[in-house]
């Protein structure tokens, strides 16, 4: 035995060497490399006026950090209830200023956070642990207290963390989801490969950190895995890379369809039909698929970012707000009732309503 032991032992020792070297060489080597920019998300904002945004204001985090946010008063005399805008990836709370404005002018007290990581909110492009959004998000509605009824309403990567946090123990704390565009997963089939030329991922180093994470070791956490493709112009104002940390947070579990499952609130779901980032057609069946049924509303002509700059869109979108909650539906069949939902200007949009 002592010799078997003794002609093993090294071997042994020899791999766990080879593999700390290719987890070490993982880490420094295998980030994400810059993308080249990509003028369908960079060149639209351009036209944004922001001349009206509000002042910026800010509440207290659990761990002291101070976070910022907007606040748009609601233009009516009865307030319709409040939405919390939630921004895609690499941006922050201005880049739904167009949209707040027509929620405001609807009548909703609309507030529009900096999520942490991004904007005015901390260290760019990382966050301390996973789960740190949604306590943030947690202790935004103590601190602020937005009058009910709330809608969260996500963009993108947003609207994919608006989908976790409706599946989590705190959902009840909004009466409504509606999700613009929202990022699923990377094998949804909504999702093109690297997101329609909006991402370059640092493989390498996803695989050495999970498996880092698999053993308990979240000291690397901080490192970047994702690179956005921003123009230069716009990376030196928004957050060009993403953390582990804020990659894996700022968007629904891995096991998104236990996500999709465990949600209990209305869910609305609206996406352009040219929109590059994602296959718009596709999101009805992933829902479906997962096991929940939501109105899938497809705004013609429209594409990713112009889901929340166009007129039509932005219509669209405040009429999904101004909806009445329905009750929240699950399949219980094989064969789900369908009825097309029209667009604003009256033609169909070719969007699946499930019932």
């Amino acid at each position: 035995m002592s010799t078997v032991l003794h002609a093993v032992v090294p071997v042994v020792v020899f791999l766990a060497g080879l593999v700390i070297v290719v987890v070490a060489v993982a880490l420094v080597k295998g980030g994400p490399t810059q993308p080249a920019p990509l003028a369908s998300i960079n060149e639209p904002f351009k036209s944004v006026d922001t001349s009206d945004l509000p002042p910026t204001e800010h509440f207290t985090a659990r761990d002291n950090t101070a976070l910022a946010y907007r606040r748009y008063a609601a233009r009516a005399a009865n307030s319709r209830g409040s939405a919390v805008l939630i921004h895609g990836s690499s941006a922050s709370g201005v880049s739904m200023h167009t949209l707040a404005k027509a929620l405001a002018a609807s009548g909703y007290n609309v507030y529009v956070p900096d999520m942490r990581g991004h904007g005015e909110s901390g260290r760019k492009g990382t966050i301390a642990y996973i789960g740190q959004l949604e306590d943030d998000l947690g202790d935004f509605l103590d601190a602020v207290q937005p009058a009910g009824p709330r809608t969260l309403v996500g963009f993108s990567a947003g609207g994919g963390f608006a989908l976790r946090f409706a599946s989590d123990a705190r959902q009840l704390a909004f009466d409504r989801y509606v999700l613009l565009a929202p990022f699923i997963h990377q094998s949804a089939p909504t999702t093109p490969p690297s997101v329609g030329g909006w991402v370059n991922v640092g493989i390498p180093r996803i695989v050495a950190l999970t498996i880092l994470n698999a053993l308990r070791i979240t000291l690397f956490n901080h490192l970047p895995i994702v690179a956005y493709a921003l123009a230069p112009e716009a990376a030196a104002r928004l957050t060009p890379r993403y953390s582990y940390n804020l990659a894996q947070n700022f968007r629904p579990r891995n096991n998104y369809r236990a996500d999709i499952r465990a949600t209990r609130r209305p869910l609305d779901v609206l996406v352009g039909a040219n929109d590059e980032a994602f296959h718009a057609e596709a999101f009805a069946g992933v829902f479906e698929e997962a096991g929940r049924v939501v109105p899938v509303t497809i705004v013609p002509n429209v594409g990713h970012i112009g889901l929340t700059l166009e007129p039509v869109a932005v219509a669209t979108i405040v009429a999904a707000v101004s909806e009445r909650a329905s009750e929240a539906v699950f399949i219980d069949d094989r064969s789900p009732r369908r009825r097309i939902r029209s667009s604003p200007q009256g033609r169909q949009s070719g969007a699946l309503e499930q019932r």
